[in-house]
């Protein structure tokens, strides 16, 4: 029997048992069964600019953290790698750094920058040695401009196909889900967007650490509903009656209009949307990744899981037209995120009643939140 069902019919449907947002249980199970099948972020091209970088992550610290490396060997291909040696399970790497090639500091062991074993002391003797179990996995990486992403699911022997910069088409991962079909619909809408020139402003970046869910924070986010009622600066910016939600299949945009006079898209003339006065896209991809577009360029959100009902949201800014930062509907950010902040905390403890158990969704704000629940119920079996 699945753990969880929502109806497919919005009308009829319940929202998701409140079970989810309480139940340890559920939550260590999504590790595996959400997670790590999907895509996460894990930083930008910049990270790794020259042959020889190499630098070290924690995919979702406090979460699933995974220790990855990534790399760009000699010939300026990028590598997502685990950094645990196979000898022992020691750290490979552990600050950023460049090399020729990656040294296990415990014992010695020797791999290129793709993660292929080289060569080990003292191992002359041992039978069946090297095997393909001896060199680092090597995780598929997705590009989109400078943002990379990758996934859990369908890590690789080292030495099999990298990422290149000039054709960074993903390969269709076998057990994992294609990268090509979580992101293509936002990159399709927004691809006309200079994501190879962004700039990573940490000045205007923050952390927030909030005391609700993961998933109680993330469908805040897919409605527009509460905006007229949380969101005061926000709601004068935006035109509340043209906001439109679009349901793809592991993702969903919410289009924001913006009112006459506000900072807006200058849109191509192949673009859907030409014409209107566009002064914000919200994408969402499944499960924790939101990708804000302003006009002067992108506010990106990734919600980390740390316990049943404590996650960290961390807003990471990237610029691409700073004459346009603080104006429209991409002004005011830390406002808006304490308004949603406070709203879930709130939730969070009100879905612990005795007296609540499901609600009903609005047809037309919130297609999105049941969306994006259908998605929690068909992966949590």
């Amino acid at each position: 029997m699945p753990q969880f069902s929502v109806d497919p019919d919005i009308a009829k449907a319940k929202t998701i048992s409140k079970d989810f947002y309480i139940n340890q249980r559920h939550f260590d199970d999504a590790r595996e069964l959400i997670f790590a099948p999907t895509w996460q972020f894990i930083g930008t091209t910049d990270l790794v600019k020259e042959p020889g970088d190499c630098y070290p992550i924690t995919l979702l610290n406090g979460y699933l953290n995974e220790p990855l490396l990534l790399t760009r060997d000699k010939d300026g291909q990028l590598h997502c790698l685990s950094n645990v040696c196979t000898h022992r399970g020691n750290l490979m790497v552990y600050e950023p750094c460049r090399n020729n090639q990656l040294r296990c500091k415990y014992h010695g062991r020797l791999f290129d920058l793709d993660g292929q074993f080289r060569s080990m002391p003292e191992f002359k003797e041992v039978e069946n040695f090297p095997s393909e179990e001896d060199n680092l996995k090597q995780l598929p990486l997705f590009q989109w401009g400078k943002l990379l992403f990758t996934s859990l699911q369908g890590a690789r022997k080292a030495g099999s196909e990298s990422v290149d910069e000039n054709n960074p088409t993903p390969t269709a991962i076998p057990e994992a889900i294609p990268a090509e079909t979580m992101f293509s619909e936002m990159i399709n809408r927004v691809g006309w967007l200079p994501m190879d020139k962004i700039q990573y402003r940490p000045d205007l970046s923050s952390d927030y650490m909030v005391k609700a869910n993961w998933a109680l924070y993330c469908e805040n986010y897919l409605e527009g509903f509460h905006i007229p009622f949380v969101h005061a600066s926000l709601n004068a910016v935006l035109d509340f009656g043209e906001y439109t939600t679009e349901v793809y299949k592991y993702s969903n945009l919410q289009l924001g209009i913006g009112k006459k006079g506000d900072s807006c898209f200058e849109l191509p003339a192949n673009s859907p949307d030409f014409g209107k006065q566009v002064s914000a896209y919200y994408f969402w991809v499944f499960p924790n990744m939101m990708f804000n577009f302003y006009p002067w360029g992108l506010s990106f959100n990734l919600v980390q899981p740390l316990d049943v009902d404590t996650c960290k949201v961390s807003f990471l800014s990237f610029v691409y037209d700073e004459s346009k930062i603080g104006t429209g509907a991409g002004s005011g950010l830390d406002t808006v995120e304490h308004e949603d902040e406070e709203v879930v905390q709130m939730v969070q403890k009100g879905i612990r009643s005795r007296f609540y158990e499901h609600g009903r969704y609005s047809v037309k704000h919130e297609k999105g939140t049941h969306h994006f629940h259908s998605l929690i119920a068909s992966f949590m079996r």
